[in-house]
C-alpha cells in the first residue's frame, strides 16, 4: 500500500493539477525524492539549498508535524497520509 501525499493548491501545477498522489517511500526524504521524480520542481519548493526543509513549509505525517519527530529522516509505513502545508503569511490589518 502506498503512501498519500495531500498536495497544496500553490504546488497542484507540478502534479498536473492533482491534490493527491500516491508514492513508495521508507521515510520523509525518499517520499520527496520519490515525488520529484514524477513532479519536477517539487524538491525545490520544498527543500533549501542545504536540503533542510524550508522555513515555511509543513510536513505532517498522520497529523504528526515531521518537525517534532526525525524531520526528514521520519520513517513511513504503507498507508501513511502525508500533508504537505505552505505557511500562509499575512494576517488582519488596523
Amino acid at each position: 500500500m502506498p503512501i498519500r501525499v495531500q498536495i497544496p493548491g500553490p504546488m497542484r501545477p507540478l502534479t498536473g493539477g492533482a491534490s493527491e498522489v500516491e508514492v513508495e517511500a521508507a521515510d520523509v526524504a525518499g517520499l520527496i525524492a520519490a515525488l520529484e521524480s514524477r513532479h519536477q520542481g517539487v524538491r525545490d519548493r520544498l527543500l533549501d539549498g542545504s536540503g533542510a526543509l524550508r522555513r515555511h513549509v509543513r510536513v505532517f505525517v498522520n497529523d504528526e508535524d515531521v518537525r517534532a519527530l526525525q524531520q526528514e529522516a521520519t520513517p513511513l509505513q504503507p498507508g501513511d497520509r502525508v500533508a504537505i502545508v505552505p505557511a500562509i503569511a499575512g494576517g488582519l490589518s488596523s
